[in-house]
């Protein structure tokens, strides 16, 4: 008998982590994202990277079929990394960027031993679907035509949160349909919304988020793929690793993504922990950082391979 209750599936944390973990979010309010162009506008000037600041991360700009990309790129403290980690940054299709990452990149580079590649998609609602995964797409493929060349490897990972992590599966499978996708190792999925219709009942409780409208308001049938992954042929792709919080408001649609890449016969982890909302991983408490270290784990064993 296979037991499939959440208690079942949550990775076993001390009660020391628990409580501390619960305490750091009992003093903290819960975000909600920008209801409005007024409050986007307002909230991307806020949150606004100092270009001055410093930082490890060097920008680039790539051109891929005649279309200006920008990227960062965060070496490994060892100068010669043995593999490549493509992140994509979450904001809901409408905000943040790659350099708020550089940390939090710079970090997994000298982790994992490799580079460490930032992309600044084009946002909604100025750029709106396809813009995001058209440039994330192309990344990925230059990335695969030119790791060696460029540093050395062709051991390719990638992953992201929230917005990141629908990129990541629209991502892959724009390079699964392309037939190139044997050439990603692993991908790691944190909380993304994989259903942008509301067709599902995951999907329906972020039905009313602006992100939404912004990003996909000019789309009549939001269930193809490259929009709504949960509705796409997932069959073929490389290992994944889904990583949520059980107090995600998207658990339910990160579940059920986990379900469909199983029956597709996909190689697939789950890592649900406990006490851990939306963003979790970006936060630092004992949970969090366990989350942390777990993914750079099974990256490092994805790009050893």
């Amino acid at each position: 008998m296979v037991k499939l209750g959440l208690a079942d599936l949550r990775q076993p944390v001390s009660a020391a982590d628990l409580a501390d973990t619960r305490a750091f979010y009992a003093t903290r309010a819960g975000g909600v994202g920008p209801r409005s162009a007024t409050e986007l506008a307002a909230v991307r000037a806020a949150r606004a990277v100092d270009p001055q600041a410093p930082t490890r991360a060097r920008s680039e700009i790539i051109e891929v079929d005649g279309h200006r990309i920008p990227i960062r790129i965060l070496l490994p403290d060892s100068g010669h990394p043995t593999g490549i980690h493509l992140h994509l940054h979450g904001g809901g299709f409408y905000m943040d960027s790659a350099a708020r990452h550089d940390a939090q990149n710079a970090r997994r580079a000298d982790a994992l031993d490799a580079v460490v590649i930032g992309v600044d998609y084009r946002l909604a609602p100025e750029s709106p679907w396809p813009a995001a995964p058209d440039d994330c797409a192309a990344v990925a493929s230059w990335l695969i035509e030119t790791g060696t060349e460029r540093f050395g490897t062709t051991a390719l990972t990638l992953g992201g949160m929230s917005a990141g992590a629908t990129l990541a599966m629209t991502t892959l499978l724009r390079l699964r349909d392309a037939g190139v996708v044997s050439e990603v190792d692993g991908v790691v999925l944190e909380a993304g919304s994989y259903d942008l219709s509301a067709h599902t009942p995951s999907g329906a409780t972020i039905a009313d988020e602006y992100f939404i409208e912004a990003y996909v308001g000019h789309v009549t049938d939001r269930t193809v793929a490259d929009i709504s992954p949960i509705f796409g042929d997932l069959r073929g792709l490389p290992p994944v690793l889904v990583v949520i919080g059980e107090e995600d408001v998207v658990l339910a649609d990160n579940l059920a993504m986990l379900t469909r890449l199983t029956a597709a016969g996909n190689d697939v982890d789950l890592r649900l922990y406990p006490a851990a909302p939306h963003g979790f991983t970006m936060h630092d408490t004992p949970i969090g950082r366990r989350a942390v270290d777990d993914v750079d784990t099974w990256l490092r064993a994805r790009l050893a391979r």
